[in-house]
């Protein structure tokens, strides 16, 4: 009698292929370096870059199945996408639009749903969940869930007669969308924006805008909050794998950085107090490692994904942040300016910590599950 499949944190052959090409195309469209050189002159979002990425490699479609038009991969594939998008901070809609409503459009199953998603598998549009990329998947509400409770108080959408009218605040991925999956009155609506307004935002390559509706005409994509709620979970766990992404290219920049810079006559990577502090953050990313990729095996195998998220995010969010700021640190001056990318991948990481759950929601989940007493 056959036992389940053991279950492999390794990536496989079909992976770093993907991976390889992934890292190919961002180094060359959009290299961390020239998006520094652009950062506050210009929006760095480039629909060509996403374009390519979409359609001549095919991430857009990658969690859709193959007769809805998509590659029918896993999770697991669109982790290692998440990786190198973090390892490059693209300015690209790939977790909104790829994971995070693809995710809610298949929980939902019905026949709204679906014809939206051949075109998103296709690249011919985008997608964009209209809540805030603060939102928790923990939250009660998640249609209220805001980044503070004086934006809760005005961000509410309201279903009447086929048209949604309200507003929602730092929704991610707003400029690049096609078509808002929008909750109200309980239930997922698909509709088009009245407006879309930039908002100023800390990571400024995955901006945040308001988006609000009008009596803007919207079709019923699910009669519950059951697929947004599957969404952000599954955008929580897979988070974690750009956040990885992000920590790993700190830190090989930092050793590159440490190894080459000479003081009293040596290499700064030389000092004792240099190689524990490396030491140290090297261990914490291979943790996270293990954490992103379990969170990615369980959303792929359907394993308790809700608990795997949890721990992913409750560690790789403050690794990240951790690994920037060492990053920024051992660079000394150099890294505090804003010619070095440095700082592009500082915001990210801080913009991702505090991202669909903070670790501290994410721990208080797991105290929850394991029957322990909420923190004090």
């Amino acid at each position: 009698m056959e036992g389940p499949a053991a279950m492999t944190l390794l990536y496989s052959d079909v992976e770093e292929e993907l991976r390889a090409a992934v890292r190919a195309l961002l180094a060359d469209r959009c290299p961390p370096s020239a998006m520094a050189a652009r950062a506050g002159e210009e929006p760095l979002y480039d629909a060509g870059v996403w374009k390519a990425l979409a359609c001549d490699i095919g991430v857009a479609g990658l969690l859709v199945p193959e007769e809805l038009g998509g590659a029918g991969a896993s999770p697991r594939e669109a982790a290692v996408v998440l990786e190198e998008l973090g390892r490059g901070v693209a300015p690209v809609p790939f977790l909104t639009s790829s994971v995070m409503a693809t995710k809610a459009l298949l929980a939902a199953g019905t026949d709204a749903a679906t014809e939206l998603l051949g075109p998103l598998a296709e690249g011919r549009t985008t997608a964009a969940l209209a809540v805030s990329f603060a939102a928790s998947p923990y939250a009660a509400a998640p249609d209220t869930v805001t980044a503070s409770p004086r934006a809760a108080a005005r961000d509410t959408v309201t279903a009447e007669d086929g048209t949604l009218t309200g507003r929602v605040t730092a929704v991610a991925g707003a400029e690049a969308a096609d078509v808002f999956l929008v909750p109200a009155s309980g239930a997922l609506y698909a509709a088009e924006a009245t407006g879309v307004q930039p908002s100023v935002s800390l990571d400024v390559t995955r901006p945040v805008a308001v988006v609000t509706f009008d009596a803007a005409a919207a079709t019923l994509v699910a009669p519950d909050l059951g697929p947004l709620r599957a969404a952000l979970e599954l955008g929580a766990g897979l988070l974690a794998s750009e956040q990885l992404g992000v920590a790993e290219w700190c830190l090989a920049t930092t050793v590159g950085y440490v190894t080459e810079r000479r003081q009293f006559a040596r290499p700064v990577g030389s000092f004792q107090a240099i190689k524990h502090r490396l030491a140290d953050l090297w261990l914490a990313i291979v943790q996270a490692r293990a954490a992103a990729r379990n969170a990615a095996d369980a959303a792929a195998t359907g394993a308790d994904t809700a608990t795997a998220a949890a721990v992913a995010q409750a560690w790789c969010g403050t690794v990240a942040v951790r690994a920037a700021e060492e990053c920024l640190q051992l660079h000394g001056g150099i890294g505090m300016t804003w010619e070095h990318p440095l700082h592009l991948f500082l915001k990210r990481a801080k913009a991702g910590e505090i991202a669909l759950g903070t670790p501290g929601d994410h721990r208080d989940a797991l105290t929850g599950a394991a029957g322990l007493p909420a923190p004090a």
